[in-house]
């Protein structure tokens, strides 16, 4: 099971392969821009609100290889938060961020490689794993746990700024940037996903920041409430321009921590990548369940060892208890895949239904498949196993006493 969260972004991948964006500025290996790409405004990608509200967790102790990869895939979006800043990535179009996790006796640490890897982009991810991915310390004699995870991102289909390409799109970039500082502007939104709203910016050259900006109405108060905050945001930023700019800003939000049934009210296009981001988080709580069920059986079997070894009826009680802890363990990662096995089938049948539309998801609906079909695995798996440990739980019996002659 753990094999495969290493690809737990292959929907998105398929889905957005060979969707080169438009408009940026050409990386290593890529083409220069036309006349029309330099002109055209860019640099407006999404915003996961994940950046502002990470989940808090506290993990399972002792930390094994399940609890740090899910971990560690947990705090994704805030890692590639980081690489959304040009100043994170170099040159290439392509960035690869390899994390090698220890935890012992002092507990965790992260170290961090990677490819296309600036100083500061390391300085990012490693405040995102220090802050969020702290596992306790171990038992003095306990032997080190290692996990390594790998975090891929591609400026053709990751949110990316890239300045330079023209100035409106070099403010697009800045507005980009600082939403992830804009986070009062998002406290109604924690378990759920705003709605897509849409503005328009004038820009006056000689003038400090922006002389007007717009938005239209969002169909709901809480929508509303946001473009207003979001509004001052934006009129406050410093603007620069050699002459006079106005141009649309389309604001795109997905939140990984929303539950699955708040994309319904998304567009079917986003509706795919709000999914896609649902599913990495419930792959991530499937492994840490799945972690937690480890630990569980591990302490179960010393009990039932020491048992074997001395027939001790007063330990009884300890095997009881450990036993039902283990159940509830496993309980918990049948309940994570059946989540995780909920978004898979939610994803399968948007897909579908985009499919009718245009051919192109035809690929997509492959490797949903695919997902789905794995996650069912794992859940009969461990539905076979919860199953097993309820069965291995011992039950006290009582004798009759003899009857007095």
């Amino acid at each position: 099971m753990l094999r495969r969260l290493a690809v737990a972004s292959v929907l998105f991948t398929a889905a957005c392969a060979g969707s080169q964006k438009t408009g940026d500025a050409p990386a290593e290996g890529q083409k220069q821009l036309t006349k029309e790409e330099r002109l055209r405004i860019t640099n407006q990608p999404p915003f996961d609100l994940a950046a502002c509200f990470p989940r808090e967790q506290t993990l399972p102790s002792p930390a094994n290889e399940g609890v740090i990869v899910g971990a560690l895939l947990s705090v994704r979006p805030n890692v590639l938060e980081c690489l959304v800043d040009p100043g994170n990535r170099g040159p290439a179009a392509s960035t690869k961020v390899t994390v090698k996790t220890t935890v012992n006796a002092q507990g965790g640490t992260h170290a961090i490689t990677g490819e296309n890897l600036t100083p500061a982009g390391t300085q990012c991810i490693q405040q995102v794993l220090d802050t969020h991915v702290k596992p306790a310390p171990l038992a003095a004699d306990a032997k080190p746990v290692e996990a390594t995870y790998a975090y891929d991102h591609a400026t053709a289909n990751n949110p990316s700024v890239t300045m330079g390409i023209n100035e409106g799109s070099d403010f697009s970039g800045a507005v980009r940037l600082a939403e992830k500082s804009w986070c009062e502007c998002f406290t109604g939104f924690k378990a759920t996903t705003p709605p897509v709203l849409a503005s328009d910016i004038h820009i006056m050259k000689g003038q400090p920041t922006p002389s007007e900006v717009t938005f239209k109405p969002s169909g709901s108060t809480e929508g509303d409430q946001l473009a207003a905050c979001l509004k001052t945001k934006v009129a406050a930023l410093p603007a620069k321009t050699t002459a006079e700019l106005k141009f649309p800003f389309r604001f795109v939000f997905f939140n990984s921590q929303a539950p699955v049934e708040t994309a319904a009210s998304l567009p079917p296009e986003l509706r795919f990548f709000q999914l896609e981001l649902a599913r990495t988080q419930a792959a991530a709580a499937s492994a840490i369940s799945f972690g937690a069920r480890t630990n569980a059986a591990e302490t179960y079997d010393a009990v039932v060892q020491k048992y074997s070894k001395t027939k001790d009826y007063k330990l009884f009680d300890e095997l009881s208890a450990k036993c039902s802890a283990l159940v509830e363990s496993a309980t918990a990662w049948v309940t994570a895949l059946k989540t995780q096995e909920t978004v898979d089938q939610t994803t399968l049948a948007l897909v579908q239904e985009l499919k009718t539309k245009e051919e192109s998801w035809a690929p997509v609906e492959t490797a949903s498949q695919e997902a789905l079909a794995n996650t069912q695995k794992d859940l009969t798996a461990a539905q076979q196993r919860l199953a097993a440990d309820q069965g291995a739980c011992p039950k006290k019996s009582y004798n009759a006493a003899p009857k007095k002659k």
